[in-house]
Parts: C-alpha cells; sequence; structure tokens
C-alpha cells in the first residue's frame, strides 16, 4: 500500500494504443493506488469528447488544454495515464518529474497501426497529411526525454507488463529515496 509520503505517484506516457489506461487500471489495482485517466478529466473539465476539443480549439490549442489540466492534477498514490500528446506539454511533464515516477509504455510502430483504429475518433493529435509513422518517430525522442523508466511492451500479455512497471518503479523509489 502505498506510503503516502515516501512514494511518488506513477504517470504512464506513451503513444495512443500502448496500453497506458489498461496497464494502468490494473497497476493501481496491485499496488493500492487510485487511478486517474488524464483524457477523462478532461473530457469531464470540458463537457465534450477529445475529438471536439480538437475539432473546436486545433491541435495546438488542445495541447495547450491537456497541458494545463495535466499540470494541475495534484492525486497521491496514484496512477496516472495520460494522453499520448501529453509530451507536448512541457508544464505538465515537469509538474510530472517533481510528484511522479514516469513510466513510458513502449510499442513498436507496427504493433501500434494493428491496435489502432480510427484516430480522429480516439482523439489522436494528428497534423493533416502527417502519418501514424510520421507521429512515431515525432513523438517517441519526447517520452524517452522525459521517461524515469522504460517498459517494452512488445510481445508481452497484460500481465507481464504489469509485472514490470510494478518491479521497476519499486527499485526506482527504493533507489531515489
Amino acid at each position: 500500500m502505498c506510503k503516502m509520503s515516501t512514494e511518488k505517484n506513477i504517470v504512464l506516457i506513451g503513444m495512443p494504443g500502448a496500453g497506458k489506461s489498461t496497464v494502468g487500471v490494473v497497476v493501481a489495482k496491485k499496488l493500492g493506488y487510485r487511478f486517474t485517466d488524464s483524457d477523462l478529466v478532461i473530457q469531464e473539465k470540458y463537457g465534450k469528447l477529445l475529438h471536439e476539443l480538437i475539432e473546436e480549439h486545433g491541435i495546438e490549442g488542445f495541447w495547450a488544454l491537456e497541458d494545463e489540466v495535466n499540470a494541475s492534477l495534484c492525486p497521491q498514490c496514484t496512477v496516472i495515464a495520460t494522453g499520448g500528446s501529453a509530451c507536448y506539454g512541457r508544464t505538465a511533464m515537469e509538474h510530472f518529474k517533481e510528484t511522479a515516477v514516469i513510466v513510458y509504455l513502449k510499442l513498436g510502430y507496427l504493433s501500434l497501426k494493428e491496435r489502432l483504429g480510427d484516430l480522429n475518433a480516439r482523439g489522436v493529435t494528428i497534423r493533416p497529411g502527417q502519418t501514424l509513422d510520421d507521429l512515431y518517430k515525432e513523438r517517441e525522442p519526447l517520452y524517452e526525454k522525459y521517461a524515469d523508466l522504460i517498459v517494452d511492451c512488445e510481445g508481452k500479455q497484460l500481465r507481464e507488463v504489469v509485472e514490470e512497471v510494478c518491479e521497476k518503479v519499486g527499485q526506482y523509489q527504493k533507489a531515489t529515496q
């Protein structure tokens, strides 16, 4: 169970379809943490679906909303699954660096392509003419820049990813206390 004063939140970052929400719920249950999906917090705050917010505010405008919401999250003992574009929000990512262990759930491009359906319906911020491959190549260095830990999810079952996240976070927290 989370010891409020010594254990940080866990923030999951990565591409859409990497499994942040699914993994996050199970990690939270296993560790006795709460779970927050930042995409749902954004939708609740603005009363609109992500793709509606993107249409209304544009991609950069949406990133600003996302950055603001993520930077305002101050829970304790919580696993936070972020949206795939959270890596563009410098303010939020710096906030997460101070308050959480940031775990990049890394999945290869071909696996992501297989998992993802309609990117627009999913609320993925992709510029006109930009491909999923372009997006992957643009975001991967940002995820790696902000990550405290990287968990390679390629070819792994959910339980294996959850075990690895829990193990690596536990080791990281012990090493940094």
